[in-house]
């Protein structure tokens, strides 16, 4: 079981770093995901995880008090308008940008509703 918990741990964390570059991907998400997948599985992941000079301030921030760190409130809150500008060029249907509109915004209500970190 170990095996499973740390190989999505793994994955999670391809996709958190994934996320850091593609605007359709979030980050944090995945990096909380391995977070706990690793404190199943491995303590050296999971400190090493924790001790990451990038990812490591997010994970604890959340954890410590389920704040989410400014930098990365602007950074979601932009990611998530380039995903509303690009299904708007590609020229999606408009029940797909109204759909997208309403779960982005309760994301982002959700997002800076959060403590600063």
């Amino acid at each position: 079981m170990q095996f499973l918990w740390a190989g999505l741990g793994l994955i999670c964390v391809a996709l958190a770093f994934m996320g850091v570059f593609l605007p359709l991907l979030p980050t944090v998400p995945f990096l909380l995901l391995a977070a706990f997948f690793f404190a199943r599985s491995s303590s050296r992941l999971h400190t090493w995880l924790l001790t990451h000079r990038v990812f490591g301030p997010l994970i604890l921030d959340w954890q410590t008090n389920r704040a989410i760190n400014p930098r990365a409130k602007k950074a979601a809150t932009l990611s998530i308008a380039a995903v509303l500008v690009i299904s708007y060029v590609f020229n999606a249907p408009v029940f797909v940008l109204i759909f997208q509109a309403i779960i982005l915004s309760g994301v982002l209500i959700f997002i800076w509703s959060r403590p600063n970190g």
